[in-house]
């Protein structure tokens, strides 16, 4: 059975419900790791991170099920229209939130004064040396994003993607 034939408007919501859930993935998998990594490390995620996985699981469902309703011809675009509203306006602060801080950095010199560490490990134990010498608390999602090169530009990602989904 064929999907609804809306030309190319009905084409577009396939095309970028794809994209959208091709960005949604990739921030699911970085921001996964690096919660793994700090839970393995027994150090607790900053709420940020948290917040990002969250907000975009959230997103991925919603994008399925849109797209699956939108196939079988059930889906009613104004209610559509309100709930992308609304994912938008937490997609905006998820990116916001997790902007902040990373506006600020520049990844090639954490690169040269971190020495260059890029595996998510090396960055957990970079840290938690940081943590122990600054008297620094694990919440704190500035000191996470700066402690190597690697895991500033995985932010960066994390960042420029929630911002691309707008």
């Amino acid at each position: 059975m064929p999907g609804p034939n809306y030309g190319a408007l009905g084409m577009t919501f396939s095309a970028v419900r794809g994209l959208q859930a091709v960005s949604l993935v990739a921030i699911i998998g970085m921001t996964a790791n690096f919660i793994s990594e700090m839970v393995t490390s027994s150090t607790a995620p900053p709420r940020v991170l948290v917040g990002t996985l969250s907000v975009t699981c959230i997103a991925v469902l919603y994008c399925a099920l849109t797209w699956i309703l939108y196939y079988d011809g059930h889906l009613p675009f104004l209610i559509n229209t309100a709930m992308d509203g609304l994912l938008l306006i937490a997609v905006i602060v998820v990116a916001v939130t997790v902007g902040k801080p990373l506006s600020y950095l520049d990844c090639q010199i954490i690169g040269k004064q971190s020495g260059n560490v890029n595996s998510a490990y090396a960055y957990v134990a970079t840290l938690g040396h940081n943590l122990n010498k600054d008297g620094s608390t694990a919440s704190n999602y500035g000191g996470w994003i700066g402690a190597t090169k690697s895991t500033c530009l995985e932010m960066k990602s994390i960042w420029g993607l929630s911002i691309a989904l707008w």
